[in-house]
């Protein structure tokens, strides 16, 4: 699953939970959209958890990635220099 799908699955189901619990809170407006708003800054900061931790997997994969070519130049000049 893409990054973006998780990103918009997450930001669609705020929005609908959200009006969800607009229309059918039992307690008043203002507790309600208090309630709402903690229950969105939670999501959010969910969702930058889980983006940086996909980040966080790039930047591995990227310097991973750096370290193998860096032993490819190594060997190739090594296997160039003995020959």
């Amino acid at each position: 699953m893409s990054t973006g799908k998780i990103v918009l699955g997450a930001v669609v189901g705020l929005a609908v939970g959200a009006i969800a619990g607009v229309l059918f809170a039992p307690a008043s407006g203002s507790r309600t959209r208090r309630r709402i708003l903690d229950k969105g800054e939670d999501y959010v900061e969910q969702m930058k958890d889980t983006v940086n931790g996909y980040i966080d997997k790039a930047k591995e994969g990227y310097e991973e990635l750096v370290s193998q070519a860096e032993h490819v130049v190594k060997e190739g000049k090594r296997n160039t220099m003995a020959s």
